[in-house]
């Protein structure tokens, strides 16, 4: 199985709203899993985050990353929402240095909106949020590696 099955796969169970995914086939198997208490990518990889056992790949959890933008500061009772990333890649707020930014902290969004693009083996990717909310931080640092569930951005 290639990379690009493994995208369509991921991409599948996203939009089936599917919360775990197995598949076994002439010796290969792949398990995936969504939710941000149990991420977990089961694949006969050799490279990744941290194995923790045989074709186990433990996923970062959620938070992880400096904070680049920020507004005011956030009552402790408010509930914020993470939006996490959807593949490994380089982030990028905008389309070129030149352009402005897809997304502002207090820019209110919907699930069409285009948040960033995260570049993926030389294939820059336009991320769209999935859901509505108003960006309170910015997480994820223009031009800086992010990872598979790493929070992007914060709503409210």
């Amino acid at each position: 199985m290639e990379l690009k099955d493994i995208k369509e796969l991921i991409a599948l169970i996203r939009k089936n709203d599917l919360s775990e995914f197995s598949l076994e086939q002439e010796g290969f198997k792949i398990t995936l899993k969504r939710g941000f208490e149990t991420q977990q990518l089961t694949a006969g990889l050799s490279y990744g985050p941290q194995l923790i056992g045989p074709g186990q790949l433990q996923l970062p959890p959620p938070g992880q990353g400096s904070p680049t933008q920020s507004a005011q500061p956030v009552s402790q009772s408010e509930t914020l929402r993470d939006l996490p990333s959807p593949m490994v890649g380089t982030f990028y707020s905008a389309a070129s240095p030149e352009a402005p930014p897809f997304a502002s902290v207090g820019q209110q969004i919907t699930p069409d909106t285009v948040i960033c693009i995260i570049e993926a083996m030389k294939v820059m990717n336009e991320i769209k949020s999935e859901v509505s909310g108003t960006i309170v931080e910015i997480v994820a640092e223009n031009g800086k590696p992010v990872q598979y569930g790493q929070p992007l951005f914060r709503l409210r």
